[in-house]
């Protein structure tokens, strides 16, 4: 209330009613800042998933052109005699279905991957062309799509960075978004023993849950000095980076509505995490989803957990508070919580293990 002094001036308000004033508008920005910013995360988490589904349509239309599901890596150019490794990823080859001709037709198909400066020149277009449906918006350390070559950024087989043809950043395409090789081996056999995945055993103990097979990231490849049995490898999701193997609609004999196609995946989290190249195709669903692997680079195949140089970077994770979003194989986005069953995110990853999961259990 205001009084009037004598002679009929008015006071302003005292130093204690502007304070509880100040006090109040406080509170209610504190109140409503987290409404904000959670009505923006979910915006960004709606979005994210709009580019899965674009990118799960893209693949079904390519299933529609090659009847088969886009391999992880293109085959070879002429005459090299490393195969796979020198092809382009999956990303590349789905470009025509995601309306993105222009970027597809600047790549030589004739060149390999391991071209050096040749090749790396003459893909210097497509390699600096950012596509937002490749990068998760809530991921604020994506370098938006172009990180440095090396431990810092992300390592490339092209080791020969070329010049951006408008004058901008150079370095290495990336991505937030990753094929799934399901539960084949992503740590044991190049880096030993680790808390999730088990031995392959002869015998198996009765109760004992395995978790990962050989074949490490979905290859053919066997290596038996680790547990000392040995087991032919086989691709047991959808990506193989390097021996070739692909997978027909026919092959998903769990149904493509409970097999994980393509997940979420964190650049700044992984030293493998480029575009177009082999390495960076996949990850699997034996690594525990958002488990950390930020810390400093060291060497590749670390058993350091934790940093962004183990193997252990081979498993699913976003920005988004409390799990993942996944494309699974009939084209259907959905949320999985960090918290999944371990031993239903597994049977989720292969695509004919045929093990039962309930709705239920995840």
């Amino acid at each position: 209330m205001l009084f009037t002094r004598p002679g009929g001036a008015r006071r302003g308000f005292t130093l204690i009613e502007l304070l509880v004033v100040i006090a109040i508008i406080a509170v209610l920005i504190a109140l409503l800042l987290p409404a904000v910013q959670s009505a923006r995360e979910a915006a960004r988490r709606a979005q994210c998933t709009n580019n899965l589904k674009q990118l799960g349509l893209a693949i079904h239309n390519y299933i529609d052109r090659v009847n088969l599901f886009v391999p992880a890596i293109s085959a070879q150019p002429p005459g090299d005699t490393w195969a796979w490794d020198a092809g382009l990823s999956w990303r590349a080859m789905i470009l025509p279905e995601l309306e993105q001709n222009t970027v597809y037709n600047s790549f030589n198909m004739m060149l390999k991957q391991g071209g050096g400066t040749v090749t790396s020149y003459a893909w210097a277009t497509a390699w600096y062309t950012i596509m937002t449906v490749f990068l998760c918006p809530s991921d604020g350390n994506n370098g938006g799509g172009i990180v440095p070559y090396g431990a810092q950024g992300t390592f490339s087989f092209n080791t020969s960075i070329p010049p951006n043809p408008s004058g901008g950043q150079t370095g290495v395409p990336c991505t937030n978004y990753y094929m799934s090789f399901g539960d084949n081996y992503a740590v044991l056999p190049l880096s030993g023993p680790n808390p999730w995945e088990t031995c392959p055993v002869t015998t198996p103990t009765p109760g004992l849950v395995r978790r990962g097979f050989n074949g490490f990231w979905g290859t053919t490849n066997v290596i038996t000095s680790v547990c000392g049995v040995t087991e032919t490898g086989t691709m047991r999701g959808f990506s193989d980076y390097r021996s070739g193997q692909t997978a027909s609609v026919q092959s998903v004999t769990d149904g493509m509505s409970n097999t994980i196609l393509l997940g979420e995946g964190l650049p700044d989290q992984d030293a493998n995490s480029e575009m177009y190249g082999n390495t960076g195709v996949a990850s699997g669903t034996t690594i525990p989803i958002n488990f950390y692997t930020g810390a400093a680079y060291t060497t590749f195949g670390s058993t350091q957990w934790n940093t962004r140089a183990s193997y252990a970077g081979r498993g699913f994770k976003s920005r988004h508070p409390g799990g993942a979003n996944f494309t699974f194989a009939d084209g259907h986005v959905q949320f999985l919580k960090a918290s999944i069953n371990p031993q239903a995110y597994n049977a989720l990853g292969s695509r004919n293990g045929g093990e039962v999961v309930g709705s239920d259990q995840y």
